[in-house]
Protein backbone atom coordinates (compact mmCIF):
# COMPACT_ATOMS: atom_id res chain seq x y z
CA UNK A 1 0.00 0.00 0.00
CA UNK A 2 1.03 3.38 -1.33
CA UNK A 3 2.33 6.37 1.75
CA UNK A 4 -0.35 8.51 0.21
CA UNK A 5 -2.98 5.52 0.44
CA UNK A 6 -2.62 4.52 4.32
CA UNK A 7 -2.77 8.69 5.02
CA UNK A 8 -5.74 8.57 3.10
CA UNK A 9 -6.95 5.76 5.08
CA UNK A 10 -5.54 7.52 8.55
CA UNK A 11 -7.58 10.39 7.69
CA UNK A 12 -10.81 8.81 7.52
CA UNK A 13 -10.91 6.85 10.76
CA UNK A 14 -13.41 8.85 12.26
CA UNK A 15 -16.43 8.47 10.10
CA UNK A 16 -16.03 5.01 8.55
CA UNK A 17 -17.23 4.49 4.99
CA UNK A 18 -17.08 0.93 5.07
CA UNK A 19 -20.67 0.53 4.88
CA UNK A 20 -20.18 2.79 1.52
CA UNK A 21 -17.54 1.59 -0.93
CA UNK A 22 -19.83 0.74 -3.36
CA UNK A 23 -21.21 4.14 -3.75
CA UNK A 24 -18.03 5.66 -1.96
CA UNK A 25 -20.08 8.43 -0.23
CA UNK A 26 -18.52 11.01 1.88
CA UNK A 27 -20.37 11.74 5.06
CA UNK A 28 -19.64 15.16 5.12
CA UNK A 29 -20.81 16.05 1.47
CA UNK A 30 -23.87 14.19 1.56
CA UNK A 31 -24.49 16.52 5.02
CA UNK A 32 -23.91 19.70 3.27
CA UNK A 33 -25.74 18.18 -0.26
CA UNK A 34 -28.68 17.16 1.69
CA UNK A 35 -28.86 20.73 3.48
CA UNK A 36 -28.33 22.43 0.19
CA UNK A 37 -31.12 20.81 -1.65
CA UNK A 38 -33.42 21.19 1.23
CA UNK A 39 -32.87 25.27 1.64
CA UNK A 40 -33.47 25.31 -2.53
CA UNK A 41 -36.61 24.90 -1.48
CA UNK A 42 -37.20 27.70 0.53
CA UNK A 43 -39.40 30.25 -1.17
CA UNK A 44 -37.74 32.89 -3.24
CA UNK A 45 -39.46 35.76 -5.65
CA UNK A 46 -41.59 33.33 -8.07
CA UNK A 47 -43.49 30.24 -7.42
CA UNK A 48 -41.82 27.14 -9.15
CA UNK A 49 -43.59 23.90 -10.77
CA UNK A 50 -42.14 20.37 -9.45
CA UNK A 51 -39.67 20.20 -12.65
CA UNK A 52 -37.87 23.24 -11.83
CA UNK A 53 -37.96 22.19 -8.03
CA UNK A 54 -36.42 19.48 -8.83
CA UNK A 55 -33.94 21.09 -10.80
CA UNK A 56 -33.02 23.84 -8.35
CA UNK A 57 -32.67 21.51 -5.69
CA UNK A 58 -30.68 18.61 -7.77
CA UNK A 59 -28.16 21.88 -8.85
CA UNK A 60 -28.08 22.94 -5.08
CA UNK A 61 -27.40 19.65 -3.78
CA UNK A 62 -24.58 18.66 -6.41
CA UNK A 63 -22.66 21.88 -5.17
CA UNK A 64 -23.13 21.50 -1.88
CA UNK A 65 -21.93 17.83 -2.08
CA UNK A 66 -18.55 19.22 -3.69
CA UNK A 67 -18.20 22.17 -0.83
CA UNK A 68 -18.49 19.34 1.77
CA UNK A 69 -15.97 17.36 0.03
CA UNK A 70 -13.77 20.19 0.06
CA UNK A 71 -14.57 21.03 3.80
CA UNK A 72 -13.29 17.20 5.05
CA UNK A 73 -10.75 16.96 2.85
CA UNK A 74 -8.98 20.34 4.62
CA UNK A 75 -10.10 19.44 8.09
CA UNK A 76 -8.75 15.53 7.14
CA UNK A 77 -5.66 17.02 7.01
CA UNK A 78 -5.16 18.99 10.10
CA UNK A 79 -3.48 17.32 13.10
CA UNK A 80 -6.29 17.77 15.59
CA UNK A 81 -8.53 16.02 12.96
CA UNK A 82 -6.15 12.82 13.06
CA UNK A 83 -5.37 12.98 16.99
CA UNK A 84 -9.61 13.20 16.90
CA UNK A 85 -10.02 10.38 14.94
CA UNK A 86 -7.57 7.84 16.50
CA UNK A 87 -8.71 8.52 19.58
CA UNK A 88 -12.81 8.05 18.67
CA UNK A 89 -11.50 5.53 16.52
CA UNK A 90 -10.41 3.46 19.63
CA UNK A 91 -13.75 4.39 21.97
CA UNK A 92 -16.44 3.93 19.12
CA UNK A 93 -17.81 0.27 18.71
CA UNK A 94 -17.55 -0.88 14.44
CA UNK A 95 -20.96 -1.17 14.88
CA UNK A 96 -21.81 2.27 16.39
CA UNK A 97 -20.11 3.75 13.14
CA UNK A 98 -22.15 1.50 10.62
CA UNK A 99 -25.32 2.10 12.54
CA UNK A 100 -24.54 6.40 12.19
CA UNK A 101 -24.32 5.41 8.25
CA UNK A 102 -27.82 3.81 8.17
CA UNK A 103 -29.28 6.50 9.82
CA UNK A 104 -28.06 8.95 7.93
CA UNK A 105 -28.97 6.66 4.40
CA UNK A 106 -32.78 6.27 5.81
CA UNK A 107 -32.82 9.66 7.37
CA UNK A 108 -31.59 11.59 3.88
CA UNK A 109 -34.89 10.32 1.94
CA UNK A 110 -37.14 11.21 4.76
CA UNK A 111 -35.79 14.88 5.05
CA UNK A 112 -36.39 15.23 1.39
CA UNK A 113 -40.24 14.10 1.44
CA UNK A 114 -40.93 15.98 4.72
CA UNK A 115 -39.21 19.18 3.81
CA UNK A 116 -40.76 18.88 -0.40
CA UNK A 117 -44.53 18.57 1.45
CA UNK A 118 -43.65 21.72 3.58
CA UNK A 119 -42.55 23.73 0.50
CA UNK A 120 -45.44 22.90 -1.47
CA UNK A 121 -47.32 24.93 0.71
CA UNK A 122 -44.50 27.66 0.49
CA UNK A 123 -45.48 27.98 -3.15
CA UNK A 124 -49.16 28.12 -2.70
CA UNK A 125 -48.40 31.27 -0.84
CA UNK A 126 -46.12 32.43 -3.40
CA UNK A 127 -48.93 31.57 -6.08
CA UNK A 128 -51.74 33.31 -4.07
CA UNK A 129 -49.50 36.80 -2.81
CA UNK A 130 -48.68 37.10 -7.10
CA UNK A 131 -52.36 36.38 -8.03
CA UNK A 132 -52.07 32.79 -9.40
CA UNK A 133 -54.46 30.06 -8.10
CA UNK A 134 -53.50 27.71 -5.62
CA UNK A 135 -52.06 24.02 -6.64
CA UNK A 136 -52.04 20.78 -4.96
CA UNK A 137 -49.22 19.42 -3.44
CA UNK A 138 -49.22 15.74 -4.34
CA UNK A 139 -47.43 16.51 -7.66
CA UNK A 140 -44.30 18.19 -5.77
CA UNK A 141 -43.09 14.84 -4.76
CA UNK A 142 -42.15 14.25 -7.96
CA UNK A 143 -39.33 16.45 -7.71
CA UNK A 144 -37.68 13.81 -5.35
CA UNK A 145 -36.47 11.75 -8.01
CA UNK A 146 -35.21 15.11 -10.30
CA UNK A 147 -33.32 15.90 -7.10
CA UNK A 148 -31.09 12.38 -6.79
CA UNK A 149 -31.12 12.25 -10.82
CA UNK A 150 -29.19 15.20 -11.52
CA UNK A 151 -27.45 15.87 -7.75
CA UNK A 152 -26.17 11.80 -8.74
CA UNK A 153 -24.95 13.82 -12.70
CA UNK A 154 -23.10 16.53 -10.90
CA UNK A 155 -21.10 13.93 -8.37
CA UNK A 156 -20.04 11.78 -11.11
CA UNK A 157 -18.88 15.02 -13.30
CA UNK A 158 -16.70 16.15 -10.35
CA UNK A 159 -15.05 12.80 -9.76
CA UNK A 160 -14.43 12.99 -13.24
CA UNK A 161 -12.99 15.78 -13.14
CA UNK A 162 -11.04 14.64 -9.54
CA UNK A 163 -9.87 11.22 -11.69
CA UNK A 164 -8.26 13.26 -14.60
CA UNK A 165 -6.48 15.43 -11.35
CA UNK A 166 -5.06 12.40 -10.06
CA UNK A 167 -3.60 10.85 -13.41
CA UNK A 168 -1.99 13.88 -14.47
CA UNK A 169 -0.48 13.99 -11.07
CA UNK A 170 0.63 10.53 -11.70
CA UNK A 171 2.15 11.39 -14.77
CA UNK A 172 4.04 13.73 -13.76
CA UNK A 173 5.38 12.07 -10.72
CA UNK A 174 6.63 9.22 -13.06
CA UNK A 175 7.60 10.97 -15.66
CA UNK A 176 9.28 13.91 -14.08
CA UNK A 177 9.60 13.12 -10.49
CA UNK A 178 8.06 15.72 -8.88
CA UNK A 179 7.17 15.73 -5.71
CA UNK A 180 3.21 14.48 -5.07
CA UNK A 181 2.16 17.40 -3.53
CA UNK A 182 3.96 19.70 -6.71
CA UNK A 183 2.53 17.43 -8.62
CA UNK A 184 -1.01 17.41 -7.57
CA UNK A 185 -1.07 20.90 -7.36
CA UNK A 186 -0.17 21.00 -11.01
CA UNK A 187 -2.37 18.90 -12.10
CA UNK A 188 -5.21 20.87 -10.44
CA UNK A 189 -4.33 23.40 -12.56
CA UNK A 190 -4.17 22.25 -15.37
CA UNK A 191 -7.67 20.44 -15.32
CA UNK A 192 -8.95 23.56 -14.42
CA UNK A 193 -7.39 25.21 -17.56
CA UNK A 194 -8.45 22.73 -19.78
CA UNK A 195 -11.95 22.69 -18.40
CA UNK A 196 -12.65 26.32 -18.67
CA UNK A 197 -10.68 25.86 -22.25
CA UNK A 198 -13.55 23.47 -23.08
CA UNK A 199 -16.63 25.23 -21.89
CA UNK A 200 -15.18 28.76 -23.14
CA UNK A 201 -13.92 27.75 -26.47
CA UNK A 202 -15.67 25.24 -27.55
CA UNK A 203 -18.82 24.13 -25.72
CA UNK A 204 -20.21 28.10 -25.17
CA UNK A 205 -19.02 28.80 -28.52
CA UNK A 206 -20.63 26.57 -30.21
CA UNK A 207 -23.70 26.71 -28.32
CA UNK A 208 -23.57 30.54 -28.91
CA UNK A 209 -22.28 29.53 -32.98
CA UNK A 210 -25.92 27.53 -32.54
CA UNK A 211 -28.02 29.79 -30.82
CA UNK A 212 -27.52 33.05 -33.35
CA UNK A 213 -27.49 30.84 -36.01
CA UNK A 214 -30.79 29.54 -34.75
CA UNK A 215 -32.54 33.31 -33.62
CA UNK A 216 -30.88 34.62 -37.64
CA UNK A 217 -33.68 31.79 -38.85
CA UNK A 218 -36.21 33.43 -36.78
CA UNK A 219 -35.34 36.71 -37.49
CA UNK A 220 -35.90 35.89 -41.27
CA UNK A 221 -39.46 34.66 -40.30
CA UNK A 222 -42.52 37.11 -40.93
CA UNK A 223 -44.43 37.26 -38.08
CA UNK A 224 -48.07 35.25 -38.72
CA UNK A 225 -51.13 37.74 -39.89
CA UNK A 226 -48.20 40.73 -40.79
CA UNK A 227 -48.20 42.16 -43.81
CA UNK A 228 -46.00 45.28 -45.38
CA UNK A 229 -47.36 48.29 -44.44
CA UNK A 230 -48.27 50.96 -46.93
CA UNK A 231 -48.12 54.11 -45.12
CA UNK A 232 -45.49 56.33 -45.50
CA UNK A 233 -44.96 57.05 -42.14
CA UNK A 234 -43.78 53.23 -41.36
CA UNK A 235 -40.51 51.60 -42.34
CA UNK A 236 -40.72 49.00 -44.50
CA UNK A 237 -43.52 50.58 -46.77
CA UNK A 238 -42.97 51.57 -50.23
CA UNK A 239 -41.42 54.86 -49.69
CA UNK A 240 -39.04 53.84 -46.86
CA UNK A 241 -35.30 54.02 -46.86
CA UNK A 242 -35.07 51.16 -44.58
CA UNK A 243 -36.54 48.11 -46.81
CA UNK A 244 -39.13 45.63 -45.64
CA UNK A 245 -36.88 42.30 -45.58
CA UNK A 246 -34.24 43.93 -43.61
CA UNK A 247 -36.43 45.05 -41.01
CA UNK A 248 -36.45 41.17 -39.27
CA UNK A 249 -38.83 39.63 -37.34
CA UNK A 250 -39.54 41.93 -34.49
CA UNK A 251 -38.90 44.81 -36.58
CA UNK A 252 -41.53 43.79 -39.14
CA UNK A 253 -43.84 43.61 -36.47
CA UNK A 254 -43.47 46.46 -34.88
CA UNK A 255 -43.60 48.77 -37.63
CA UNK A 256 -46.61 46.68 -38.89
CA UNK A 257 -48.90 47.31 -35.06
CA UNK A 258 -50.20 50.88 -33.68
CA UNK A 259 -53.32 51.43 -32.83
CA UNK A 260 -56.48 52.25 -35.20
CA UNK A 261 -57.04 55.79 -36.02
CA UNK A 262 -60.65 55.14 -34.24
CA UNK A 263 -58.87 54.20 -30.90
CA UNK A 264 -56.68 57.23 -31.17
CA UNK A 265 -59.64 59.52 -31.24
CA UNK A 266 -61.78 57.81 -28.17
CA UNK A 267 -58.67 57.58 -25.98
CA UNK A 268 -56.99 61.01 -26.49
CA UNK A 269 -61.01 62.43 -26.58
CA UNK A 270 -59.78 64.38 -30.24
CA UNK A 271 -61.85 64.50 -32.67
CA UNK A 272 -60.86 61.43 -35.80
CA UNK A 273 -60.06 64.19 -38.44
CA UNK A 274 -57.50 65.35 -35.78
CA UNK A 275 -56.04 62.26 -35.22
CA UNK A 276 -52.91 61.76 -36.77
CA UNK A 277 -51.39 58.60 -38.28
CA UNK A 278 -47.96 57.40 -35.52
CA UNK A 279 -44.93 57.43 -37.11
CA UNK A 280 -42.74 54.20 -36.46
CA UNK A 281 -39.01 54.34 -37.76
CA UNK A 282 -36.90 50.89 -37.37
CA UNK A 283 -33.74 49.85 -38.94
CA UNK A 284 -32.43 46.28 -38.42
CA UNK A 285 -29.35 44.49 -38.02
CA UNK A 286 -29.49 43.95 -42.04
CA UNK A 287 -30.35 47.79 -43.10
CA UNK A 288 -26.86 48.92 -42.25
CA UNK A 289 -23.60 47.96 -41.09
CA UNK A 290 -22.79 48.94 -37.50
CA UNK A 291 -24.74 50.92 -35.02
CA UNK A 292 -23.43 54.53 -36.21
CA UNK A 293 -24.61 53.57 -39.46
CA UNK A 294 -27.82 52.00 -37.83
CA UNK A 295 -28.15 55.19 -36.35
CA UNK A 296 -27.69 57.58 -39.58
CA UNK A 297 -30.02 55.27 -41.38
CA UNK A 298 -32.53 55.98 -38.53
CA UNK A 299 -32.54 59.66 -38.37
CA UNK A 300 -32.77 59.84 -42.29
CA UNK A 301 -36.20 57.72 -41.68
CA UNK A 302 -37.29 60.06 -39.45
CA UNK A 303 -36.96 62.91 -41.40
CA UNK A 304 -38.55 61.19 -43.91
CA UNK A 305 -41.41 60.70 -42.24
CA UNK A 306 -41.47 64.30 -40.87
CA UNK A 307 -40.82 62.97 -37.13
CA UNK A 308 -39.33 66.77 -36.60
CA UNK A 309 -42.22 67.81 -36.69
CA UNK A 310 -44.34 65.94 -34.17
CA UNK A 311 -44.94 66.40 -30.19
CA UNK A 312 -43.46 63.67 -29.27
CA UNK A 313 -40.32 61.72 -30.59
CA UNK A 314 -39.99 58.28 -28.70
CA UNK A 315 -36.10 56.58 -28.38
CA UNK A 316 -37.20 53.13 -27.41
CA UNK A 317 -33.98 50.75 -26.75
CA UNK A 318 -34.83 47.41 -28.26
CA UNK A 319 -34.28 44.34 -26.15
CA UNK A 320 -31.57 41.29 -27.80
CA UNK A 321 -33.82 39.80 -30.37
CA UNK A 322 -34.91 43.43 -31.51
CA UNK A 323 -38.63 43.16 -29.67
CA UNK A 324 -40.03 46.48 -29.15
CA UNK A 325 -42.97 46.13 -26.57
CA UNK A 326 -45.33 48.06 -28.19
CA UNK A 327 -47.23 48.75 -25.13
CA UNK A 328 -44.40 51.64 -24.81
CA UNK A 329 -45.03 53.61 -28.14
CA UNK A 330 -48.71 52.29 -27.91
CA UNK A 331 -49.67 54.48 -24.64
CA UNK A 332 -47.93 57.37 -26.14
CA UNK A 333 -50.13 57.44 -29.42
CA UNK A 334 -53.59 57.03 -28.10
CA UNK A 335 -52.65 59.64 -25.39
CA UNK A 336 -51.12 62.09 -27.63
CA UNK A 337 -53.73 61.67 -30.72
CA UNK A 338 -51.04 59.86 -32.45
CA UNK A 339 -49.18 62.93 -32.98
CA UNK A 340 -45.97 60.29 -31.73
CA UNK A 341 -43.15 58.96 -33.36
CA UNK A 342 -40.61 56.29 -32.18
CA UNK A 343 -37.42 55.17 -33.26
CA UNK A 344 -35.80 51.72 -32.69
CA UNK A 345 -33.10 49.67 -34.23
CA UNK A 346 -31.73 45.99 -33.95
CA UNK A 347 -28.38 44.99 -32.23
CA UNK A 348 -28.73 41.37 -31.91
CA UNK A 349 -30.51 38.11 -33.40
CA UNK A 350 -30.41 36.25 -29.82
CA UNK A 351 -32.90 36.94 -26.77
CA UNK A 352 -31.87 38.99 -23.85
CA UNK A 353 -30.88 36.67 -21.27
CA UNK A 354 -28.21 35.28 -23.88
CA UNK A 355 -26.99 39.14 -24.93
CA UNK A 356 -26.82 39.86 -21.06
CA UNK A 357 -24.90 36.88 -20.41
CA UNK A 358 -22.16 37.28 -23.16
CA UNK A 359 -22.39 40.52 -24.68
CA UNK A 360 -24.03 42.96 -22.94
CA UNK A 361 -22.00 45.48 -24.83
CA UNK A 362 -24.04 45.25 -27.72
CA UNK A 363 -27.48 47.10 -26.07
CA UNK A 364 -25.24 49.90 -24.66
CA UNK A 365 -23.58 50.68 -27.80
CA UNK A 366 -26.63 50.31 -30.10
CA UNK A 367 -28.10 52.82 -27.12
CA UNK A 368 -25.66 55.14 -27.00
CA UNK A 369 -25.23 55.62 -31.11
CA UNK A 370 -29.24 56.49 -31.58
CA UNK A 371 -30.08 58.44 -28.92
CA UNK A 372 -26.74 60.98 -29.85
CA UNK A 373 -28.00 60.59 -33.20
CA UNK A 374 -31.28 61.52 -32.75
CA UNK A 375 -30.98 63.78 -30.15
CA UNK A 376 -27.99 65.88 -32.42
CA UNK A 377 -30.65 66.18 -35.05
CA UNK A 378 -33.01 67.19 -32.62
CA UNK A 379 -30.49 70.15 -31.58
CA UNK A 380 -31.17 71.15 -34.79
CA UNK A 381 -34.84 72.23 -34.79
CA UNK A 382 -35.61 75.48 -33.21
CA UNK A 383 -36.67 75.49 -29.58
CA UNK A 384 -40.23 76.44 -29.99
CA UNK A 385 -40.70 73.72 -32.57
CA UNK A 386 -38.63 70.94 -31.40
CA UNK A 387 -40.60 67.51 -30.25
CA UNK A 388 -40.61 66.41 -26.58
CA UNK A 389 -37.76 64.06 -26.51
CA UNK A 390 -38.91 60.97 -24.67
CA UNK A 391 -36.82 57.87 -23.67
CA UNK A 392 -37.75 53.88 -23.29
CA UNK A 393 -35.87 51.03 -22.10
CA UNK A 394 -37.22 47.47 -21.18
CA UNK A 395 -35.16 44.86 -19.14
CA UNK A 396 -31.79 44.87 -21.68
CA UNK A 397 -33.22 47.78 -23.45
CA UNK A 398 -33.34 49.92 -20.36
CA UNK A 399 -29.56 48.78 -19.54
CA UNK A 400 -28.43 50.13 -23.82
CA UNK A 401 -30.85 53.28 -22.82
CA UNK A 402 -29.08 54.27 -19.51
CA UNK A 403 -25.26 54.07 -21.60
CA UNK A 404 -26.38 57.02 -23.92
CA UNK A 405 -26.36 59.20 -20.35
CA UNK A 406 -23.70 60.16 -17.98
CA UNK A 407 -25.90 60.49 -15.08
CA UNK A 408 -29.15 62.43 -13.98
CA UNK A 409 -27.70 65.75 -14.81
CA UNK A 410 -26.93 64.59 -18.19
CA UNK A 411 -30.17 62.85 -18.87
CA UNK A 412 -31.87 66.41 -17.61
CA UNK A 413 -30.20 68.17 -20.26
CA UNK A 414 -30.71 66.05 -23.40
CA UNK A 415 -34.26 64.41 -22.59
CA UNK A 416 -37.27 65.14 -22.16
CA UNK A 417 -38.75 62.60 -20.04
CA UNK A 418 -37.54 58.62 -19.14
CA UNK A 419 -38.96 55.61 -18.26
CA UNK A 420 -37.26 52.16 -18.17
CA UNK A 421 -38.59 49.30 -16.78
CA UNK A 422 -37.51 45.76 -15.48
CA UNK A 423 -33.66 47.40 -14.78
CA UNK A 424 -31.29 44.31 -14.46
CA UNK A 425 -29.05 44.48 -11.52
CA UNK A 426 -26.09 45.23 -13.08
CA UNK A 427 -27.30 48.97 -14.80
CA UNK A 428 -24.87 50.74 -13.51
CA UNK A 429 -26.78 54.18 -13.23
CA UNK A 430 -30.05 52.60 -11.96
CA UNK A 431 -27.44 50.25 -9.33
CA UNK A 432 -25.60 53.63 -8.60
CA UNK A 433 -29.17 55.19 -7.33
CA UNK A 434 -30.40 52.32 -5.07
CA UNK A 435 -27.01 52.38 -3.29
CA UNK A 436 -27.40 55.74 -2.87
CA UNK A 437 -30.57 56.06 -1.80
CA UNK A 438 -32.27 57.81 0.89
CA UNK A 439 -31.62 56.96 4.43
CA UNK A 440 -34.23 54.52 5.80
CA UNK A 441 -35.60 53.85 2.42
CA UNK A 442 -35.81 49.84 1.10
CA UNK A 443 -33.90 49.12 -1.70
CA UNK A 444 -36.77 47.21 -3.00
CA UNK A 445 -38.88 50.52 -2.49
CA UNK A 446 -36.04 53.26 -2.89
CA UNK A 447 -36.54 57.03 -2.53
CA UNK A 448 -33.58 59.58 -4.22
CA UNK A 449 -33.16 62.73 -3.38
CA UNK A 450 -36.56 62.83 -1.66
CA UNK A 451 -37.93 61.68 -5.06
CA UNK A 452 -36.89 65.48 -6.77
CA UNK A 453 -35.52 63.88 -10.35
CA UNK A 454 -35.56 60.36 -9.86
CA UNK A 455 -38.53 57.94 -8.47
CA UNK A 456 -39.20 54.34 -8.49
CA UNK A 457 -42.03 52.26 -8.23
CA UNK A 458 -43.40 48.95 -8.33
CA UNK A 459 -46.96 50.41 -10.12
CA UNK A 460 -47.36 53.51 -11.46
CA UNK A 461 -49.74 54.93 -8.90
CA UNK A 462 -46.52 54.84 -6.37
CA UNK A 463 -44.89 57.25 -8.81
CA UNK A 464 -46.79 59.90 -7.18
CA UNK A 465 -44.66 59.40 -3.69
CA UNK A 466 -43.23 61.36 -2.16
CA UNK A 467 -45.47 64.33 -2.07
CA UNK A 468 -42.96 66.79 -2.46
CA UNK A 469 -41.71 68.41 -6.44
CA UNK A 470 -41.12 66.43 -9.15
CA UNK A 471 -39.04 68.20 -11.53
CA UNK A 472 -39.16 67.94 -14.83
CA UNK A 473 -37.68 66.07 -17.13
CA UNK A 474 -38.90 63.18 -14.86
CA UNK A 475 -36.93 59.71 -14.67
CA UNK A 476 -38.75 57.03 -13.70
CA UNK A 477 -37.99 53.55 -12.86
CA UNK A 478 -41.01 51.14 -13.06
CA UNK A 479 -39.38 47.87 -10.90
CA UNK A 480 -41.72 45.27 -9.08
CA UNK A 481 -40.46 43.38 -6.17
CA UNK A 482 -40.31 39.91 -7.86
CA UNK A 483 -39.32 40.32 -11.04
CA UNK A 484 -35.86 38.49 -10.74
CA UNK A 485 -34.60 40.78 -13.52
CA UNK A 486 -34.11 43.01 -11.07
CA UNK A 487 -32.99 41.59 -8.57
CA UNK A 488 -30.53 38.33 -10.34
CA UNK A 489 -26.75 39.27 -9.81
CA UNK A 490 -24.02 37.02 -9.09
CA UNK A 491 -23.54 38.73 -5.48
CA UNK A 492 -26.52 36.91 -4.54
CA UNK A 493 -23.78 33.46 -4.41
CA UNK A 494 -22.03 34.67 -1.35
CA UNK A 495 -23.47 38.24 0.11
CA UNK A 496 -26.73 38.93 1.34
CA UNK A 497 -28.81 41.62 -0.11
CA UNK A 498 -30.49 43.99 1.81
CA UNK A 499 -33.57 43.48 0.01
CA UNK A 500 -33.34 39.88 1.90
CA UNK A 501 -32.51 42.06 5.13
CA UNK A 502 -35.47 44.38 5.27
CA UNK A 503 -39.18 43.85 5.35
CA UNK A 504 -40.60 41.99 1.49
CA UNK A 505 -41.79 43.92 -0.87
CA UNK A 506 -45.01 43.65 -2.53
CA UNK A 507 -45.46 40.09 -3.50
CA UNK A 508 -42.59 38.18 -1.65
CA UNK A 509 -43.10 35.68 0.02
CA UNK A 510 -42.42 36.85 3.78
CA UNK A 511 -40.30 33.82 4.12
CA UNK A 512 -37.62 34.18 1.61
CA UNK A 513 -34.51 34.02 3.34
CA UNK A 514 -30.50 34.18 1.79
CA UNK A 515 -28.60 31.55 1.98
CA UNK A 516 -25.00 31.10 0.32
CA UNK A 517 -24.76 30.03 -3.22
CA UNK A 518 -28.25 28.30 -2.80
CA UNK A 519 -30.68 31.67 -3.34
CA UNK A 520 -28.50 32.51 -6.68
CA UNK A 521 -29.89 29.35 -8.00
CA UNK A 522 -33.32 29.80 -6.71
CA UNK A 523 -32.89 33.91 -8.35
CA UNK A 524 -31.53 32.08 -11.26
CA UNK A 525 -33.87 29.20 -11.86
CA UNK A 526 -36.96 32.64 -11.41
CA UNK A 527 -35.66 34.06 -14.82
CA UNK A 528 -37.11 31.91 -17.15
CA UNK A 529 -40.41 32.32 -15.05
CA UNK A 530 -40.34 36.27 -15.18
CA UNK A 531 -43.11 36.08 -17.40
CA UNK A 532 -44.99 33.73 -16.12
CA UNK A 533 -47.17 35.40 -12.96
CA UNK A 534 -50.02 37.98 -14.01
CA UNK A 535 -49.06 41.80 -15.00
CA UNK A 536 -48.25 43.93 -12.20
CA UNK A 537 -45.71 40.66 -10.96
CA UNK A 538 -42.60 39.28 -12.35
CA UNK A 539 -41.25 41.16 -15.40
CA UNK A 540 -44.75 41.78 -17.19
CA UNK A 541 -45.26 45.71 -16.76
CA UNK A 542 -47.27 46.45 -20.39
CA UNK A 543 -50.42 47.31 -18.61
CA UNK A 544 -48.76 49.41 -16.25
CA UNK A 545 -47.69 51.64 -19.25
CA UNK A 546 -50.16 54.31 -19.82
CA UNK A 547 -50.36 55.01 -16.49
CA UNK A 548 -46.67 55.53 -15.92
CA UNK A 549 -46.32 58.09 -18.89
CA UNK A 550 -49.13 59.68 -17.81
CA UNK A 551 -47.19 60.67 -14.16
CA UNK A 552 -43.86 60.69 -16.61
CA UNK A 553 -44.80 62.73 -19.84
CA UNK A 554 -48.42 63.94 -19.80
CA UNK A 555 -50.19 65.97 -22.44
CA UNK A 556 -50.39 69.54 -21.92
CA UNK A 557 -53.26 69.99 -20.33
CA UNK A 558 -53.86 66.20 -19.22
CA UNK A 559 -56.14 65.12 -16.39
CA UNK A 560 -57.02 62.14 -13.89
CA UNK A 561 -59.92 61.78 -16.13
CA UNK A 562 -58.33 61.50 -19.31
CA UNK A 563 -56.09 59.00 -17.88
CA UNK A 564 -58.90 57.08 -17.08
CA UNK A 565 -60.64 57.04 -20.65
CA UNK A 566 -57.56 56.57 -22.33
CA UNK A 567 -56.75 53.29 -20.12
CA UNK A 568 -60.00 51.95 -20.78
CA UNK A 569 -58.88 52.01 -24.65
CA UNK A 570 -55.38 50.74 -23.63
CA UNK A 571 -56.32 47.58 -21.91
CA UNK A 572 -59.17 46.71 -24.15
Amino acid sequence: MSSGRAEEDAAVALLDRRGWRTLRADATGLVVATLFALLAMTPSLLPRGWLFQGIVSGLSAGIGYGLGVLLAWLVRRTAAYRRAAGRIDRVVPERVRRGAWGTLLAGIPVALLVVLVIAADWQRETRELVGLPPETSAGWLRAAPVIVVLAALLVALGRGLRWMVRGTALLLRRWLRLPPRVALGIGVVAVLLLTAGVVEGVVLRWALNTADASFSVSNERTPEGVTRPELAERSGSPSSLSTWDTLGHYGQDFVAGGPSRDRIAEASGLPEDDVQVPIRVYVGLEGADGYAAQAELAVTELERTGAFDRAVLLVNTTTGTGWVNQAAPEALELMYGGDVATVATQYSYLPSWISFLVDSSRSKAAGRSLFDAVHARVQEVPEDRRPRLLVYGESLGSQGSEAAFDGLLDIRERADGVLWTGPPNSNELWAQLVERRDPGTREMDPAYAGGLVVRFADDPEDLRRPDGPWLEPRVAYLMHPTDPVVWWSPDLLFSRPDWLVEPRGNGVNPAMSWYPVVTFWQVSADLTNADYPPMGYGHNYADQLLDAWAVVAPPPGWTVPDTDRARRVFLD
